[in-house]
């Protein structure tokens, strides 16, 4: 017995897939599939346009700022940030990225802060390595990008250096859960 053979996409769920996709960015190498022509509809001619519905109202989120390592992040006050930057702030957990690949110490990071948010941690040190001067190593570069990634970004309040002239390890303070009531 054959499988049922699959129908082609048409224009119109083409171009409703483009549409959707819009703003996601393709990964590094690849590009955007071209969005499918669309015929010209012509207007109808007798036809008055209907009343104008209001959009209904959306509760959204007020988005969350962009964490920066070294940058003291609205809604943390100037006691604790001075405690996480200076480094006296005793860290939990530490999570040590050195001799890792890209893809796995992203994975590792990810694991590790939702476990540590999970557990009620507060304050945790991510060491990446200094890297090859000047401009430093992979992990270090991409560190920030991870911590503000959608699934992270809710979990870390802060990050800093622990000292000015140790680039390689970035203090984390998470935000603390909510329990449910």
């Amino acid at each position: 017995m054959r499988p049922p053979r699959r129908k082609a996409l048409t224009r119109a769920d083409l171009a409703l897939w483009h549409a959707f996709t819009a703003d996601i960015v393709p990964l590094f190498g690849h590009a955007r599939p071209e969005a499918p022509e669309q015929p010209a509809v012509p207007p109808p001619q007798n036809a008055t346009a209907p009343p104008a519905m209001p959009a209904p109202a959306r509760a959204t989120r007020p988005a969350v700022p962009e964490i920066r390592v070294g940058e003291q992040p609205g809604g943390l006050d100037r006691k604790r940030w001075r405690t996480l930057r200076r480094g006296d702030a005793p860290s939990e957990r530490t999570l040590d990225l050195h001799g890792r690949r890209v893809n796995d110490a992203h994975a590792a990071l990810r694991a590790f802060l939702h476990d540590a948010s999970l557990d009620g941690v507060r304050t945790v040190t991510i060491i990446t390595g200094k890297g090859p001067q000047p401009d430093g190593g992979i992990l270090k570069r991409e560190l920030p990008h991870w911590l503000n990634a959608p699934d992270l970004r809710p979990l870390v309040l802060g990050a800093a250096h622990p000292h000015p002239t140790n680039t390689g390890a970035v203090n984390l303070l998470l935000r603390r859960r909510h329990r449910a009531r």
